[in-house]
């Protein structure tokens, strides 16, 4: 379906998307200043325990908008998968300010901040080591290899999504757990957002 097509049978439902992501964008920045500001508890993580942190912000961005780069590319021509993506990203944001607020944590003892160039150079500056629970990059990238149907894109969302998930251990940005539970909030985003479609699908028919 191209553009024109898509627009003429689903104009509607394009709006409502992009309001709704619009609206929690807004509010996740606030509600991450709020995230950073309490305090929480320190898990014990037995495999953080094993080895020191490195530095690998430079390599974990680098995947990450290697893989947002290439969705975006993939993605703009088919405004299904495009709508389909930006839907399951709202459910997954409405997903981490729900666990982030029911799991008030601090960062792990020996983490090294995860500074993104990108808001350095552009944002607000703010370095946040406390929205944890779950990891939203790791779970972002995986989300792109759930959506993408062709079988090249995703081996790269997925081995893009498995060294994010490394590197953020490695850097002990995250929690294990963090990593772990990522790919199960995506996946299960988007399986909300596939029944749905497929419930609005059987009412209009």
């Amino acid at each position: 379906m191209n553009w024109k097509e898509f627009l003429t049978e689903t104009k509607t439902e394009l709006i409502i998307t992009i309001l709704s992501l619009v609206i929690l964008l807004t509010v996740f920045p606030i509600f991450l200043s709020y995230v950073e500001a309490r305090t929480g508890i320190i898990l014990s993580d037995p495999l953080l325990n094993y080895f020191e942190p490195v530095d690998l912000t430079w390599f974990t961005f680098g995947f990450i908008y290697l893989g947002l780069i290439t969705a975006i590319i993939n993605f703009i021509p088919k405004p299904d998968k495009l709508t389909l993506a930006l839907q399951s990203y709202s459910v997954m944001l409405v997903f981490r300010i729900t666990v982030m607020y029911l799991t008030p944590l601090d960062a792990p003892e020996k983490l090294i901040a995860l500074n993104d160039p990108f808001v350095q150079l552009f944002g607000s500056g703010q370095v946040l080591t406390r929205d944890l629970f779950f990891s939203g990059h790791t779970a972002t990238l995986f989300l792109l290899y759930l959506i993408t149907d062709k079988k090249w894109l995703k081996f790269i969302f997925l081995f893009c999504t498995i060294l994010v998930g490394i590197f953020v251990l490695l850097q002990h940005v995250h929690y294990t757990v963090d990593v772990i539970a990522a790919p199960v909030f995506a996946y299960t985003s988007y399986r909300i957002v596939l029944a749905i479609k497929s419930g609005i699908v059987k009412i209009n028919s």
